[in-house]
């Protein structure tokens, strides 16, 4: 069986400045599973050259807070936080994607300029995906980042979100995900959360893959 010598790694970093629902962060379990770490582990569940063919991957979790402060998640639970959002190592050009799980949508984000700048960079670096989940069309819209493009949200706020973001060609009403050049987004309720989780990091893993091996 051969060996892949060079493995590739996707890093990923989890962008929660506020907190986010719990079941949002169904895709960072998924995108954990699709590692050749992960497939290490369940080896004799995985046939060898599949297992191989599997990235690395790096997850990190970011935030305002400092590293080892626990971020708020929904149902009394918590993750710590492993790099704040200035972190050297967390910048422009360091991650492959960015995942927003959705937050509280009345998060006023007006003393989080700081924070948002950093997703707005992101987004017009372009070796960056940035995935938005749920209510994270609301970060994405307080950034900048839908601006001008296609982008889907939860349908049970179409209307706010294109109140609060006219200049986002919002098509959650008929799409339940969309791609507009580096920008993937979804909508649904949190009782939809795996229906939207499911599909999105595949894609999102194929289109990574692609330009790290340059295809």
């Amino acid at each position: 069986m051969a060996v892949i010598e060079s493995r590739p790694k996707i890093r990923i970093g989890v962008f929660i400045p506020t907190d986010c629902q719990l079941l949002d962060m169904a895709c960072v379990d998924i995108f954990g599973t699709m590692s050749y770490e992960y497939l290490t582990i369940v080896k004799d569940l995985v046939p060898g050259p599949l297992m191989n063919l599997a990235p690395s991957v790096e997850i990190s979790y970011i935030s305002v807070v400092q590293p080892g402060e626990l971020i708020r998640l929904t149902s009394s639970a918590s993750v710590a936080c492993t790099h704040h959002f200035s972190d050297p190592k967390m910048q422009p050009g360091m991650l492959d994607i960015v995942f927003v799980p959705g937050p509280d949508p009345a998060v006023d984000y007006s003393n989080l300029k700081d924070a948002l700048d950093w997703l707005t960079a992101h987004a017009a670096h372009p070796g960056t995906d940035i995935l938005s989940v749920c209510t994270g069309a609301y970060l994405c819209g307080a950034a900048g980042v839908f601006n001008g493009k296609k982008a889907s949200g939860p349908r049970g706020v179409q209307g706010d979100l294109e109140k609060k973001f006219p200049d986002v060609k919002w098509v959650g009403g008929e799409f339940r995900w969309v791609k507009d050049g580096n920008i993937w987004s979804s909508g649904g309720s949190s009782e939809l959360p795996f229906l939207l989780s499911l599909r999105l990091p595949f894609e999102t893993f194929r289109a990574v893959e692609g330009r790290l091996l340059g295809g």
